[in-house]
């Protein structure tokens, strides 16, 4: 792997490109997307070597080795589709879509066919409430699990292996997920999360913005329960839209279990539900 381009150069974008440089490769690492400002951080940053305006980036993609798309799940669909045509079985695009069934079709239809490029789907669990080449860092994958969901069977070309060898010096764990359990389970432990601290700052801001005492009763709990609540739309629009109904899935059993909770307030269910909670913790310490 001679030459990388980071499509998409935001936090996960340029934290691979510091994470690249930080752990001794030498090749080249360009970077293209729809906001030069951001473009221009990621160089000054030293993320990237040098950057392309996205009108721009068919011939720099076509030569490269790997191509990386790390921005909303509904841009890296319309890249995928824009250089399938433009790329050999000599290179690879990986990703890291924070939804992966969607993204799995299209490789299946677009990539790994005898004259096509590779494509091996990937999602590192990894981030922040705040995004932006500004806040990307070199560590940012250390102890963090990078996902994998292959669509082929056969045996990983040597740019994916060589990739997959990347993801482990920057630190990360990996693991080979199917596409669609992929996305159930970070319905659950991702997506459902953001969407409680969404509605419960929401519904602070609606009740009691106003309260001066807010700042000086809301302690810990309220902070950790509400951290999530600042991060923006922009990031999560394309993840609601692609992972809709396992999102909903998990919404429709959380409205019953407070539903459940709130029918128990003065009954030992109460007792039971935060037994049971207090073993889940128990397990994960």
């Amino acid at each position: 792997m001679k030459r990388i381009l980071i499509v998409g150069t935001g936090l996960i974008g340029a934290s691979v490109g510091l994470a690249l440089r930080a752990n001794g490769f030498t090749g080249e690492i360009a970077g293209t997307g729809p906001n030069a400002e951001t473009l221009k951080i990621a160089q000054e940053r030293g993320a990237i070597d040098t950057w392309h305006a996205s009108a721009d980036a068919d011939a720099v993609a076509a030569a490269s080795d790997v191509i990386l798309l790390a921005g909303p799940v509904l841009a890296i669909e319309d890249w995928m589709q824009r250089l399938a045509p433009l790329l050999g079985p000599h290179q690879l695009v990986t990703d890291v879509g924070s939804t992966k069934f969607h993204i799995c079709v299209h490789a299946h239809r677009l990539y790994n066919a005898l004259n096509t490029a590779r494509f091996l789907p990937g999602h590192p669990m990894a981030g922040k409430e705040s995004g932006g080449a500004a806040l990307a860092e070199a560590t940012l994958f250390q102890n963090a699990m990078w996902l994998f969901t292959p669509t082929n069977d056969g045996t990983p070309s040597p740019l994916e292996a060589e990739w997959r060898g990347w993801v482990a010096k920057f630190g990360a764990r990996t693991m080979d997920l199917d596409a669609a359990r992929h996305d159930e389970l970070c319905a659950w432990v991702s997506h459902l999360p953001q969407m409680v601290a969404t509605a419960m700052s929401a519904l602070l801001e609606e009740k009691l913005a106003d309260a001066p005492e807010l700042n000086a009763i809301g302690g810990r709990a309220l902070r950790e329960m509400t951290r999530l609540g600042a991060s923006p739309y922009s990031m999560w629009r394309d993840i609601a839209m692609t992972n809709a109904d396992p999102i909903a899935d998990t919404l429709h059993a959380l409205e019953q279990r407070l539903a459940h909770l709130r029918e128990n307030l003065k009954t030992p269910g109460l007792r039971d539900e935060f037994a049971l909670a207090n073993q889940f913790r128990k397990r994960r310490d």
